[in-house]
């Protein structure tokens, strides 16, 4: 299974960019959290914020797979452990590139080499259409999406 989105969006790659890995940035689109991380292929990550088990719910962790700045963050990652049990058997792999496309950015994201059985897929496959969308939103205007959350 391979879910595959692309956005165009009116900003320049070092402002998409910025959404993305910043703390100010992520926890704008993705629920209040923020990635943590030293960005060095090899290491851990997490998203941190919100949740089941309070304010340091750990909702999505891995290992980074790729980083260069402005242009591909790669990583293979898991449901935090509040979410399912058996949450370290359970994995994708995410990859967002961008790329200049006259004055917007192109960004495509990829998430595919799902474990099999995996029970997060068709809620994800929602979610980043509203995540996509917000981070194009807040590039553009400086403002997030109110999508009920």
């Amino acid at each position: 299974m391979e879910l595959k989105y692309e956005f165009y969006i009116g900003a320049t790659p070092e402002q998409v960019w910025d959404i993305l890995v910043t703390p100010e940035g992520t926890r704008k689109i993705f629920f209040g959290s923020e990635l943590q991380s030293t960005f060095q292929v090899g290491e851990p990550f997490q998203y941190v914020g919100p949740g089941n088990d309070g304010d340091e719910t750990v909702h999505v962790y891995g290992t980074i797979l790729a980083y260069e700045p402005n242009r591909l963050l790669s990583c293979l990652e898991h449901p935090g452990p509040s979410y399912y049990p058996n949450h370290a058997e359970l994995e994708s792999r995410i990859t967002m590139t961008l790329e200049t496309v006259g004055e917007c950015t192109k960004l495509t994201l990829v998430n595919d080499q799902w474990s099999e059985n995996h029970p997060s897929i068709s809620n994800t496959t929602n979610s980043w259409w509203m995540i996509l969308s917000n981070i194009k939103t807040l590039a553009e205007t400086g403002k997030t999406l109110n999508l009920g959350w």
